[in-house]
């Protein structure tokens, strides 16, 4: 397995396991709502009940850009080679390891610490397109790209 399909299969299990996560906690708060309303009533039930949807809106966004990072990662097929910057690339830019993707958190594999930026980000939007030995500017840095997978 190379490290690119290593990187990917991280991202992909780190996001399943996000939207789980998210899925379980938005579930247990519905059971809470409904056993709750079973046992209450008065204002101290209609406040704990409305801090609940509140906490099941923030839970179900965080569910939705788990789902579109899902989506993202699912156009990637991490066994083709290009040799220009696309999305899903594994990009190696001044000793830096980036896979371009979906903005997520860093993750170490084999050693090797790899970023993972959206091709909307300022450094992805320069890379993409960009050749071996390419150059993008961002901010007062210079990255060249000295490989990509």
């Amino acid at each position: 397995m190379t490290l690119k399909q290593k990187v990917y299969a991280r991202y992909q299990q780190l996001v399943s396991d996000k939207i789980d996560a998210f899925r379980d906690m938005i579930s247990a708060l519905s059971e809470d709502a409904q056993n709750d309303a079973k046992s209450s009533a008065g204002d101290k039930h209609e406040t704990a009940l409305s801090m609940m949807h509140l906490e099941q809106e923030k839970l179900n966004l965080k569910l939705a850009e788990c789902l579109e990072q899902k989506a993202i990662l699912d156009k990637i097929d991490p066994e083709s080679t290009n040799d220009k910057v696309v999305l899903g690339s594994l990009v190696v830019a001044n000793g830096i390891h980036l896979f371009l993707s979906a903005a997520l958190p860093k993750v170490v594999i084999d050693g090797v610490s790899i970023l993972a930026l959206s091709p909307q980000s300022p450094l992805g939007s320069k890379l993409v397109g960009k050749s071996i030995g390419g150059v993008a500017e961002v901010n007062t840095s210079t990255y060249t790209i000295e490989r990509i997978s």
